[in-house]
């Protein structure tokens, strides 16, 4: 390794401080990009140490990780390991050696030998807007033949194929779901603009078309009857025209919904103004107090009594106080002694939410905002935050989303937790509305018919990446999906 250590040395002088990073790197995900750009800007150039494939916790073979690596634009060099990360430390004797957060405050190996030639050890795990550069970076130097590209090597990796998921759709209608949470009514307004105010720095539109459709807990439901399952949906609506169309539109959707009247809080609507196929403002009518006890109660019994039929139980909250904690957890419960399977999705795309309230869901599945909110941490690494949350909300499985950046997968396999990642399978997408629902119901009822989270969360994304290449939340349909998967993968 000495000889590695002195060309790596040769090659980069004169170039900067060289900054030294080592790991596994079974699976590269948005936590491993976030670190690597970091240590790119924290000196000059960035050597990678990747570990052999006798170090605990690798699943891959070091020319393949080591590949991988390669392909990361912000790496200056990569070396595979033949000896522990510190000996080549030694060895080539880099000013500035990354760790992650997680490891501040621990017995790090490396320390000694850093000290010993007066280098600098740094811990952090990045930031959200370094991952972003990658998608930047590919946005402009792929030609995007397809909206929907279907990744092949994560199929490879977990034993399955891509027309092995045609097999799953056509076992979601064996299915009887309870759907609970918060009803939301989505407002489309499109709008011809006008330009800038004279009067003041203010853009005018004229609304030329409004559209509304379900949303919140009520199009998860709408989702799992599209999909092929037996849906019923319970939730909390106002008095007035919003309860109106979401009973109709439920009712169309073949949506058996059982919605209790609160006349305290109007009906949630959100108005989205549009131009141009962009969201210009968004408006929110809205009460977040909890329902009154006896509301809980109705719903309590309700719900309870639809689980003694039930084989999934699906937490849709928007923190809109229609899962109050009593409430959830009678209910969870109930179906725990029945035997039903539960998942849990808590958005806090405005306000603040707790996904760890929903304990021993087999799935949740939170953003990575929602994850540190309900973590109250901000800085560790991706990995560590979703192996904390799964503790903390006894979950079975933890998918972390993460927008443009795909997902990170934390599964239980056998007895132990391993992660993987995915892409977001659609890079154009017209409407991101709706998306996180989509995901969720997919997922859940792919892993309630028997596949395991690998396959699951692959056939919840490409639901999802369908979902987003059209405006407006609609229902998707089994029919739809299999055409997608059917269609060769780009």
């Amino acid at each position: 390794m000495q000889r590695a250590a002195d060309q790596i040395r040769r090659k980069l002088d004169g170039k900067g401080p060289i900054v030294f990073v080592s790991g596994n790197f079974n699976i590269l995900h948005p936590g491993h990009l976030r670190l690597l750009s970091f240590a790119a800007e924290v000196g000059g150039p960035l050597v990678v140490g990747v570990n052999a494939d006798d170090t605990v916790g690798v699943t891959m073979a070091q020319a393949d990780r080591l590949a991988g690596i390669r392909a990361i634009g912000a790496v200056a060099e990569a070396v595979a390991l033949a000896e522990p990360a510190e000996q080549f430390i030694s060895r080539l004797k880099p000013e500035i050696v990354v760790k992650g957060l997680e490891y501040a405050g621990r017995v790090n190996s490396e320390q000694s030998a850093v000290e010993a030639y007066g280098g600098r050890l740094v811990f952090s795990s990045g930031e959200a807007r370094f991952a972003s550069r990658s998608l930047l970076e590919r946005e402009y130097s792929e030609t995007q033949f397809s909206a929907i590209r279907k990744p092949t090597d994560y199929p490879a990796r977990n034993g399955f194929r891509i027309v092995d998921l045609a097999r799953l759709p056509p076992r979601f209608a064996d299915l009887r779901v309870v759907v609970v949470g918060d009803l939301i009514v989505d407002e489309y307004i499109s709008c011809d603009p006008l330009g800038m105010s004279q009067e003041d720095p203010t853009i005018v539109v004229t609304p030329i078309e409004s559209k509304m459709f379900v949303g919140g807990a009520g199009i998860v439901a709408a989702h799992a009857r599209g999909l092929g399952a037996q849906a019923r949906y319970f939730g909390v609506v106002g008095n007035d025209d919003s309860a109106t169309f979401a009973r109709d539109a439920l009712q169309r959707y073949g949506v058996a919904a059982e919605l209790f009247v609160d006349t305290t809080r109007p009906t949630t609507r959100k108005q989205r103004y549009r131009a141009w196929g962009k969201t210009l403002l968004r408006v929110n009518h809205v009460r977040q107090h909890e329902i009154e006890p006896d509301q809980q109660q109705r719903l309590v019994d309700a719900v309870g009594a639809a689980l003694a039929d039930a084989d999934v139980l699906l937490f849709s909250d928007f923190n809109y106080g229609c899962l109050p904690q009593r409430l959830v957890e009678a209910l969870a419960d109930r179906a725990r002694k029945l035997g039903v399977m539960m998942a849990a999705d808590s958005q806090a795309s405005s306000q603040l939410s707790d996904i760890a309230r929903f304990k021993g869901m087999s799935l949740i599945t939170p953003t990575e905002r929602e994850a540190r909110l309900a973590l109250r941490d901000a800085d560790s690494g991706l990995v560590i935050l979703a192996d904390r949350l799964q503790k903390a909300a006894d979950a079975g499985h933890v998918v972390v989303t993460l927008g443009a950046e795909g997902l990170l997968i934390h599964g239980r396999q056998d007895d132990s937790y391993r992660t993987e990642r995915l892409p977001a399978f659609n890079a154009v997408p017209k409407d991101v509305a709706g998306a996180g629902d989509c995901f969720f119901i997919c997922t859940a009822l792919a892993l309630r018919t028997g596949a395991d989270i690998w396959t699951a969360t692959y056939l919840g994304s490409l639901a999802a990446a369908c979902q987003v290449s059209r405006v407006g939340n609609l229902p998707l349909t089994a029919n739809e999906l299999l055409t997608e998967i059917a269609y060769p993968a780009g």
